[in-house]
């Protein structure tokens, strides 16, 4: 097994993992990095495939999972954003003595739409990774700007996110056509409703990529998880409004200390 980059910052009680989104890397929490080592014992990583974890390769979920929690402290709180908060589920689900809480961040268990479950159109994502082949980087800039728009910051927090993704090498196309194949393919509704440690899933209010209509949904269905809306947030909540992002985890971690 190949070993991850892995960073550990702060010096508080209270362990927590970040996991970040397809494309990107652990440097995209750089934004609420010292505000959160201050309260935390902070976990950074970048996940297989990505970053400075290139060597990884395309994997599904389950060993991707399997290789981030070989690295990872005994007991934590996870928080996955995005292609992450399946990650983070996935490891709840199946070594839920290892999760302190599990907080998704703009992350849905079932990133594409069915039926009457809103969602990206699975012909959308079919498209990206097609185009991935075709032009490799206008492709990956193009789902980056998806990820802010609409929010009263978004060419900053797309740059932002452009930033992160060229400060480091770019991941493969393999690996990038793996982390779209798990976002067209996963469903963890179902998994997910047994799940009885606390989850915390926060949201922004126009991300075009995770509608706020899956809220009410996952209300009723998880009805022991917490929802939390970010007014004007995207799909970047920590990009565009930290302070609030940094709020929910601090009243968060508030309970376990």
């Amino acid at each position: 097994m190949n070993t991850l980059w892995w960073q550990t910052v702060g010096t508080g009680n209270c362990h927590l993992v970040l996991l970040h989104g397809w494309g990107l890397n652990a440097e995209v929490w750089s934004c609420i990095r010292e505000e959160l080592a201050s309260q935390f014992t902070l976990h950074l990583v970048d996940l297989p495939g990505f970053g400075r974890s290139r060597d990884g390769g395309a994997m599904p979920l389950a060993q991707m999972a399997e290789q981030v929690l070989a690295q990872a402290p005994d007991r934590a709180i996870w928080l996955g954003w995005s292609l992450g908060g399946l990650v983070a589920s996935q490891i709840a689900l199946t070594h839920p003595e290892r999760v302190q809480a599990l907080v998704t961040v703009a992350s849905s268990p079932c990133f594409s739409a069915q039926g009457e479950w809103p969602g990206i159109k699975p012909e959308v994502l079919g498209n990206f990774q097609q185009q991935l082949s075709d032009d490799f980087q206008r492709t990956v800039e193009r789902f980056l700007a998806l990820q802010t728009m609409g929010t009263a910051s978004a060419r900053a927090d797309a740059r932002t996110l452009k930033q992160t993704v060229l400060s480091l090498p770019m991941p493969d196309v393999e690996v990038l056509n793996g982390g779209l194949e798990i976002l067209k393919t996963v469903d963890l509704r179902a998994p997910l409703a047994s799940l009885t440690l606390p989850h915390l899933r926060l949201y922004g209010a126009l991300d075009g990529l995770v509608p706020r209509k899956i809220v009410p949904l996952l209300d009723a269905l998880w009805p022991q998880s917490e929802s939390q809306v970010i007014d004007k947030a995207a799909h970047a909540p920590f990009i565009s409004h930290p302070e609030a992002f940094c709020a929910a985890l601090t009243a968060l971690r508030q309970r376990f200390i």
